[in-house]
């Protein structure tokens, strides 16, 4: 596992990078939410309250490592991230400031 420190407009995030074989496992979190791959079930998670997003890549095939995550596109996110003002169309670090 990769673990690397982003610094957002406010605060200070952790991104994770965890290799599983052909793909990554890409997150990054702040101290309310995250933000993550495809691979991330953002609904199982509304279900603790815990704010999450999943994003799509802006370029390339998949989501590779915290860049992507920051470059890509929200996808879907749930109940809770919702409620702090993520919307899908918004880049991955829009939706990491709003957490």
């Amino acid at each position: 596992m990769h673990q690397v420190d982003i610094q957002l407009n406010k605060k200070k995030a952790v991104g994770f990078v965890i290799p599983l074989g052909p793909a990554n496992l890409v997150a990054v979190r702040t101290d309310v939410g995250m933000v993550g791959c495809g691979a991330f079930d953002v609904a199982a998670l509304d279900s603790f309250s815990y704010p999450a997003a999943k994003v799509r890549p802006s370029l390339g095939p998949s989501i590779v490592d915290t860049d992507d995550i920051l470059r890509g596109i929200v996808k879907e996110a749930n109940r809770s991230a919702l409620g702090r003002g993520i919307k899908t169309g918004m880049t991955g670090r829009q939706a990491l400031e709003l957490l």
